[in-house]
């Protein structure tokens, strides 16, 4: 099918349409890698958190999320050398990129705002929000890719941020987290992998 031909009928523009989204779906099914390299940090940070907090009672136990900064960096390496093998991005390329974008502004805002807004006690309230924003991301990717896994992962992700508010003692609620990370990012990680290599 000829791109730069204008006169396409409605059957070769859905074509052309579900072409590009399989092609953007292969490729995130390349960067599957990234769905596991952040759920495995997450999950294993989450639950070091825990471990400091609950048993060790260490009063800077969310310093283990600086760790992040490690991984941001060389999430923005790997993303640069990947742009410049790719020669072509589809729209559906765009909009998934910028989901993401939107999801990582929104934790740095937040994290702000929560840590100014409520002094010293932040991470009794910290664990539901963050539920309720990791969701987003991954339900909407996984509509858009049509690839239910990280569909039921983003709405696992909010049941769980409402399970959370029921568990009293709010060093567990902790756990809810590498939960989240087995549900939204691991689990679809590997199966995206599969899928990918299947191909």
């Amino acid at each position: 099918m000829d791109n730069n031909n204008p006169d396409f009928d409605p059957q070769q523009s859905l074509q052309l349409i579900e072409s590009m989204i399989n092609r953007a779906k292969d490729k995130f099914a390349e960067g599957g890698f990234m769905y596991l390299l952040w759920g495995w940090a997450v999950f294993f940070l989450s639950l070091t958190q825990f471990v400091l907090l609950h048993f060790f009672q260490y009063t800077y136990h969310y310093i283990v999320w600086m760790f992040c900064w490690v991984i941001v960096i060389y999430q923005l390496v790997h993303m640069r050398k990947k742009y410049r093998k790719q020669k072509v991005r589809t729209y559906t390329d765009y909009i998934i990129g910028y989901i993401w974008l939107t999801f990582v502004v929104l934790i740095f805002l937040l994290g702000f705002l929560i840590g100014r807004l409520t002094s010293g006690e932040y991470y009794t309230h910290i664990v539901p929000i963050v539920l309720a924003l990791y969701g987003m991301p991954i339900f909407l990717t996984g509509i858009i890719m049509r690839f239910k896994p990280l569909i039921i992962g983003g709405i696992g992700c909010w049941l769980l941020c409402v399970i959370t508010t029921f568990i009293i003692n709010y060093d567990y609620q902790f756990l809810m987290i590498p939960l989240a990370m087995l549900i939204a990012w691991i689990i679809p990680g590997y199966l995206l992998r599969a899928k990918y290599k299947s191909q």
